[in-house]
């Protein structure tokens, strides 16, 4: 690993504080997590300055440059990254390749303030090369443990317990199925990467001797785990968390009826939050429709809707554990026991909440020597 590996890792481990120099559109198609944009150009001042580039060269794009960011425009970017550089002095700031951006933003910093702000040597491209080498398996400084069970089995809630876990479906913000979306969007492929590689850093960090994970195919939602590192986890040793049926139903109940309604509600109002909930549970079971079959696909809109009636009549939400159930058996669990069997002599161990969790613990604890 060469020393500005090191930096990175460093920068990542301890978020030291970032400046991002680079226009908002290109924050916004990826940076580094914890970095703050507060950028040099606009978007549309970017791309005025680029075609001057392509159309009259370097020196013709920079006299515009400085056209466009002078007087009043100058000013107010100056007091941005000064105000961030007072709160975090031993900041760093970045442009896309380390080169004119960052060196005038240094410039102008040094200028205004007479502080000497470090700047990333490589910009955001450099780094991302740095935290896409740490999604390979070999970069993993601890054993994946994956987690399985059934559909509403409680696996988010045990790895929310465990600090040895990284959530999978947190960092691409969608819950793994086909009923999984948030509110809000997922972030895009080169934030989940950089996300996932900042969190493997993290995790590193720690000194654990293993690293618990749940049971995910390669794609999560949209979002989707670089294939070598996603054929190394379905090969890892696998955990089962046994949960009662009725149990799983009231989880989904409460995870998906209960809680994406509030979130509905919150963004949208009452009466379109809870339609625009009720929308994209038919978008969920559309999705699987092949799957289903026809008359099941349309059975589970029918309860779906009957489920929707009755709360709005009575207040109670009952009702939608009558489609959630008959998921859950004609689906979910079907095809999910049908997966298990191809990595049965993968498993390891099984049991409820209680069991799975302190079998992970001890397994940490033995592991680590603390027995």
């Amino acid at each position: 690993m060469s020393d500005y590996d090191d930096i990175c890792l460093e920068i990542v481990a301890t978020k030291v504080p970032l400046i991002d120099v680079r226009a908002p559109g290109e924050y916004i198609a990826g940076a580094i997590p914890h970095a703050v944009n507060l950028p040099l150009m606009t978007d549309s001042e970017r791309h005025l300055v680029g075609r001057c580039y392509k159309e009259k060269g370097r020196e013709e794009a920079l006299d515009l440059g400085y056209q466009l960011i002078n007087g009043q425009k100058k000013s107010d970017r100056l007091q941005a990254w000064r105000s961030y550089i007072a709160e975090h002095p031993d900041t760093y700031l970045y442009c896309s390749r380390g080169g004119l951006r960052s060196k005038i933003s240094q410039q102008w910093i040094k200028e205004d303030t007479g502080q000497d702000v470090r700047k990333l040597a490589g910009g955001y491209k450099a780094f991302r090369s740095v935290l896409l080498r740490q999604l390979d398996p070999g970069a993993l400084c601890s054993k994946p443990i994956i987690l399985g069970g059934r559909t509403g089995s409680g696996k988010t809630m045990l790895l929310q317990k465990m600090e040895n876990a990284i959530d999978l479906e947190a960092i691409a913000h969608h819950r793994g199925s086909s009923f999984g979306q948030h509110v809000s969007p997922q972030p895009n492929q080169a934030d989940f990467e950089n996300r996932l590689a900042c969190a493997f850093i993290t995790h590193g960090r720690k000194g654990f001797s293993s690293l618990i994970l749940e049971d995910e195919g390669r794609h999560i939602g949209k979002r989707f785990l670089p294939k070598t590192l996603s054929s190394y986890f379905s090969s890892c040793p696998l955990v089962l968390l046994e949960t009662s049926f009725e149990q799983r139903t009231q989880v989904i109940y409460d995870e998906y009826v209960i809680n994406l309604q509030q979130q509905y509600i919150s963004s949208f109002g009452s009466k379109n939050g809870l339609q625009l909930w009720l929308k994209e549970m038919g978008s969920g079971v559309g999705r699987i429709r092949k799957r289903l079959g026809s008359q099941r696909h349309q059975q589970l809109i029918q309860l779906q809707e009957q489920a929707y009636q009755h709360q709005l009549q009575n207040g109670d939400g009952q009702d939608h554990k009558g489609w959630i159930r008959l998921l859950l058996r004609e689906y979910y669990d079907p095809m999910y026991d049908y997966q298990l069997k191809k990595r049965s002599e993968l498993i390891v161990f099984r049991g409820d909440f209680s069991a799975i969790t302190e079998y992970l613990v001890d397994l940490e604890s033995y592991s680590d020597g603390r027995h």
